[in-house]
């Protein structure tokens, strides 16, 4: 079966890994995801990212991030803007994630960047998730 929703899959597979205490997890690799995976990696979400392999069956590896003990630093991911129902925001409206300890990630005319980038860049765009 085709995957309509490639973005959920990849926070569901990084949801999955953080629950069963993976050091990471891997899937296909595509540009909007190797961007979401650097703004996680930016706001400290994970502790990095590699994609291996060629084209055009690439690997985005992401490397999950872990307090000293041992507790996962990601505690939630929500996808936000969906196929069947987009979500866009202006840069007045974007949402603040659980009183600014979240991140909202957004989709601009500049890239895929955080809420707050969004923010001093006066920009708006699609909300793809929130990650708290």
């Amino acid at each position: 079966m085709a995957m309509t929703d490639p973005i959920a899959d990849m926070l569901t597979r990084i949801r999955n890994g953080v629950h069963a205490r993976h050091p990471f997890v891997e899937m296909p690799s595509s540009t909007v995801k190797v961007a979401l995976a650097e703004v996680l990696r930016d706001e400290g979400y994970v502790r990095g990212f590699s994609v291996q392999g060629e084209l055009p069956k690439r690997t985005l590896r992401v490397e999950l991030r872990y307090t000293p003990k041992q507790e996962p630093v990601v505690t939630g991911l929500r996808r936000v803007s969906k196929p069947g129902l987009r979500v866009y925001t202006g840069a007045d409206a974007i949402p603040r994630v659980y009183g600014g300890l979240g991140v909202a990630i957004l989709s601009t005319s500049r890239g895929v960047m955080s809420g707050a980038q969004a923010r001093r860049m006066r920009l708006g765009g699609e909300v793809l998730c929130h990650v708290w």
